[in-house]
């Protein structure tokens, strides 16, 4: 696929999706009057982790109504490429189940890969199955891309690298493409994936007033396929 933008697009995404996520993230998101994606392990719902809390269902209700984007980041959040592609198929299905009692049910989601870690040996049973996967690799998709791997810029720390992706903003308006960030956690305390309330409303303020598109990806997607 090949990446023409005439106005520059940014997407914020969000992993695993704790609930500092919907707290923090889609909140910022809202006020803003743009809306996210959040890539949703249906696993990992209710769990508590010694360094954060996960989504419930109720917050992944609560982000459906609210019109972000729900898609989908495995069921158990396993490494794509340790699966079969039997056990992967299970998997996804489980997971597409689940997304769609949240809303109402979708054709074709987006994907991101557990750990940003793809697999060529899956990726037509991803194509199949989904708009487009996303991994890591911390660069902006320009020209012709892989719709199957798109880059993600991370949000993490340390705080001042988190706070410095404002350049990476100030480059996809000087030579516009589609940046999709993303993250985990919104919180005073991040983890190391993670990062604060006000970097990220920041990053989300400098994006708008750039006058960039700030878009989901699944509405994303209606501007940057040439």
């Amino acid at each position: 696929m090949t990446v023409t933008c005439r106005r520059p697009v940014v997407s914020f995404t969000f992993d695993d999706v704790p609930c500092t996520a919907l707290s923090a993230g889609a909140r910022i998101l809202e006020e803003y009057g743009v809306r996210g994606t959040f890539y949703i392990a249906g696993g990992l719902l209710n769990q508590v982790e010694p360094d954060r809390n996960m989504i419930s269902v109720q917050g992944c209700h609560e982000l459906a109504e609210a019109g972000h984007e729900l898609g989908c980041h495995t069921f158990g959040h396993e490494i794509v490429h340790t699966l079969s592609g039997r056990a992967l198929r299970e998997n996804l299905d489980r997971n597409g189940a689940l997304l769609d009692t949240f809303e109402r049910p979708v054709k074709k989601r987006n994907f991101a890969y557990p750990y940003n870690q793809g697999s060529l040996r899956h990726r037509q049973l991803i194509a199949d199955r989904y708009q487009t996967a996303r991994g890591g690799g911390d660069r902006i998709n320009r020209g012709t891309v892989n719709r199957g791997f798109l880059w993600g810029m991370e949000i993490r720390q340390p705080e001042q690298d988190a706070l410095a992706l404002v350049r990476q903003i100030d480059e996809v308006v000087k030579n516009p493409g589609w940046l999709i960030f993303f993250t985990h956690d919104v919180s005073d305390t991040p983890t190391p994936y993670g990062c604060t309330p006000s970097t990220f409303s920041t990053l989300v303020r400098y994006a708008v007033s750039s006058n960039c598109l700030v878009l989901p990806v699944r509405d994303a997607l209606e501007h940057v396929w040439g």
